[in-house]
């Protein structure tokens, strides 16, 4: 059970001209005792980097690492009370699968009736318990990793959980049970769980909290239902969502804005005396196909529609270079044919130097 804080935390790789080529760029982060968090973002956005800092691994070109308000920056792992799973399966193959989660509390001494109830308990938990004495080498590369994840898991006296996109080699239904079981365990032993992954599917169901990167940086931490409606940064936005944030280009008038002449909201700011061009984003859910042409919505062209089954995908052109996406159930027109599209005003958000403005 941990509360972990960076202050000024950075890491650089390599320097040209003596000036440091951030690949963790100076941030401050707490993550409080307990929480479940996920670090979002493409490869090489700097999660990995993080995540290592913070293990021990890998020792900061700047700032500090702090677990329980020690510090722990120029310790090694092993007094860190932590737990890493990596990304690909980290096994002992000449060890059967008991031996191989028994193995950290086996080197921390705990008696037989304990290591057999918490080996037994992790072995359940992940479906191994039907290969707990079989070699590790015999096994599938998915089932490896599950036996990683196991040894994470199985001491419960751990402080911190560290995963790194640890479900990658994971069949796709399995995925989605462990996700929801790596939380209730979370819940039930306090852990802080720190997960590492570039799927924002596995974030969002499995975090309580979301850090989404990019660049070296943290663009945005908040629940999921935060990072989806009020995204702070257009990367958000594009990274947050399936499709992903509608970006049009804007124009303000008077008090309102308008793309391609139809208004299409208010921003209740006064930063933006002097502006004329402004960015608006607008989640595909959040438009809906409208039966006629009205005051309020926007003409466009069918150019392609994805029938995903419950619901379509449907893009279409407002302009030679503005395209847009619907996330649309009923009433679906085919390519070629004419749409109007209707915005939720309080929908619609407004950026300005890639910044929320309202």
């Amino acid at each position: 059970m941990a509360k972990i804080e960076l202050r000024g935390l950075g890491h650089a790789y390599t320097f040209v001209g003596g000036e440091a080529q951030f690949a963790l760029h100076p941030l401050d982060l707490t993550w409080e005792d307990g929480g479940t968090y996920a670090l979002l973002g493409p490869s090489g956005c700097g999660k990995s980097t993080m995540l290592n800092i913070v293990s021990g691994l890998l020792e900061p070109s700047l700032g500090q690492v702090l677990i329980n308000g020690r510090d722990v920056t120029a310790l090694g792992p092993i007094k860190r009370n932590i737990a890493q799973v990596f990304q690909f399966p980290v096994v002992y193959p000449a060890k059967t699968v008991y031996g191989n989660l028994a193995f950290p509390l086996v080197c921390r001494q705990k008696s037989k009736g304990e290591i057999d109830r918490r080996v037994n308990e992790v072995a359940e938990l992940l479906n191994l318990d039907k290969f707990l004495q079989k070699p590790a080498r015999s096994l599938t590369p998915d089932l490896k990793q599950l036996i990683s994840l196991g040894r994470g898991l199985v001491r419960d006296d751990v402080a911190v959980i560290l995963m790194d996109e640890p479900l990658t080699v994971i069949d796709p239904q399995l995925k989605f049970s462990l996700r929801r079981k790596l939380r209730d365990i979370s819940a039930r032993h306090g852990h802080t769980l720190v997960y590492v992954t570039h799927d924002q599917n596995e974030a969002m169901t499995l975090a309580e909290q979301v850090v989404v990167m990019d660049s070296g940086r943290v663009v945005q931490m908040g629940t999921p239902q935060e990072l989806f409606e009020n995204p702070v940064h257009p990367h958000v936005g594009y990274f947050i969502g399936t499709p992903s944030m509608n970006f049009l280009p804007g124009r303000l008038h008077g008090n309102d804005v308008e793309v391609l002449g139809h208004k299409v909201g208010l921003p209740t700011t006064s930063e933006l005396s002097g502006v004329s061009e402004i960015l608006v984003g607008i989640r595909p859910e959040f438009i809906s196909l409208a039966p006629r042409a009205g005051k309020k919505t926007i003409p466009g062209l069918v150019v392609d529609v994805q029938d995903m089954g419950g619901f379509a995908i449907l893009s279409a052109k407002l302009s030679e270079d503005c395209e847009l996406k619907v996330r649309a159930r009923d009433h679906v027109p085919p390519v070629g044919e004419q749409c109007h599209l209707d915005l939720q005003s309080d929908r619609v958000r407004f950026y300005l130097d890639n910044r929320l403005v309202n």
